[in-house]
């Protein structure tokens, strides 16, 4: 019965088993970067990165799982580098929260998600952000992962007196590692070749162990590290404090329209989406969303999300649920590589942060006109974020002067009753993160 419900689906949308089963495994190798990834940036706000390990990976299983079997959709789930950049450094390192805390917040987040997804208020919410915040909140978090990953590689220093940034020194070899993998993945992905940025990663990490930075492990396979140390560490203390606003407001922003650009983007390149360009029953992938955004916290990593690498399936002629579902059985089978995956230092990672931070900040090519609230706002969110080293405060900086251009450039009429009520609390957090 079970099998004859999957020809249907298969029949009804012009594939085939094996179509999908490459589909999926070319989305799981495009996605395979973030097993390694992810749990290194959490790692940087004290959690343990084996338990990380694990939890990422059993999220996405869980996560892709739904939205085969759910959705039936060819779409992957799992942590974004931007939620996790948020907890393992701003956070934490910036911000100076407790790890639990900062998981409360993307729980929290997620909550609400879940509530705006099952009341059918994704409209309103949609209608309440500019558009121009909406492209600035991308680019700005694009260029604080991109500046993270140089920062890990050594390309870029700090001055410690000035706090001014420098070029590091480029006859270490961590710049030598992600200049490596940054070539290998830039030559990949300019041939679309599936998994680039792991390839990248793979290069520099093997450039890595001629140079003594990489060291294999004693065993490269095994069982998984337990949860144990990050499972149900959330705690909701911190969401009640003017400090979590600008950060709830960045995950479920980057949650709500990272869900909604990937499924329509993906659903579109599949060949799923109506004259109008809308993907039919879209409150499925919205709901598995939700739902992972709100159990990833509670299971120790940020919560989940589509994933922009789900265009590698649909490029490979993906149309159903048994792309994600192929990809989730290869996500528990690397559960018993993560001692692998540990072993890859920061300098490796570092050109997966630095592509990934680089295409996010292209959201700034859709910025068109030439009115002051429609270019200074994101140029402002941007500067912010820089000299901030807090992506938090340059989305409060966003809105804020957003609503204060309008106000002063006599454009009131673009200021929504919601928007002007939301810019209220992140001005006065500016005043506290000015006065502290």
């Amino acid at each position: 019965m079970i099998a004859n419900l999957w020809r249907n689906r298969m029949a009804e949308r012009g594939t085939t088993l094996p179509r999908e089963a490459v589909a999926g495994l070319t989305t799981f190798m495009a996605s395979a970067y973030l097993v390694v990834v992810i749990p290194r940036l959490l790692s940087g706000g004290g959690m343990d990165q084996g338990a990380a390990t694990t939890a990422t990976l059993i999220v996405m299983a869980l996560g892709s799982l739904a939205m085969g079997l759910y959705a039936n959709l060819p779409f992957i789930v799992g942590p974004g580098i931007g939620g996790a950049a948020l907890l393992g450094i701003t956070l934490t390192q910036v911000e100076h929260l407790p790890w639990p805390s900062a998981l409360g917040i993307a729980m929290a987040s997620g909550v609400l998600f879940t509530l705006l997804t099952i009341t059918g208020a994704r409209g309103w919410v949609m209608r309440l952000v500019p558009r121009e915040i909406k492209l600035g909140l991308g680019a700005s978090i694009g260029l604080f992962i991109a500046l993270l990953g140089c920062r890990d590689a050594g390309m870029v220093s700090v001055n410690a007196k000035t706090n001014a940034l420098s070029l590091g020194d480029f006859s270490q070899a961590g710049p030598q590692m992600a200049l490596v993998g940054l070539g290998v993945a830039v030559a990949l992905q300019a041939r679309r070749v599936p998994g680039a940025i792991l390839a990248g990663i793979i290069a520099a990490a093997g450039l890595g162990a001629m140079l003594g930075v990489t060291h294999a492990p004693a065993t490269p396979l095994g069982l998984p590290p337990a949860m144990g140390p990050v499972l149900g560490h959330f705690d909701w203390a911190a969401v009640f404090t003017i400090k979590a606003l600008p950060y709830l407001f960045a995950y479920f922003v980057a949650e709500f329209f990272s869900t909604m650009g990937t499924t329509l983007a993906v659903g579109a390149k599949a060949g799923l989406t109506d004259d109008d360009g809308n993907l039919p029953h879209i409150d499925r992938p919205f709901l598995v969303d939700a739902l992972a955004a709100t159990f990833g916290p509670m299971l120790g990593i940020p919560g989940g999300t589509a994933l922009v690498e789900s265009a590698a399936g649909a490029s490979a002629g993906g149309r159903t649920g048994l792309v994600p579902i192929t990809a989730s059985l290869c996500y528990l089978a690397s559960l018993l590589a993560i001692p692998l995956a540990m072993a890859i230092p920061k300098q490796a990672t570092a050109p997966a942060l630095i592509l990934v931070g680089a295409g996010m900040m292209g959201s700034l090519r859709q910025l068109g006109g030439e009115r002051l609230e429609e270019t200074l706002p994101p140029v402002l969110m941007l500067l912010a974020t820089l000299i901030a080293n807090s992506f938090g405060t340059g989305i409060a900086v966003g809105l804020v002067s957003y609503v204060a251009v309008c106000l002063i450039g006599g454009r009131a009429r673009r200021v929504s009753p919601g928007l002007l009520l939301l810019s209220l609390p992140l001005a006065y957090y500016l005043y506290t993160t000015v006065h502290r």
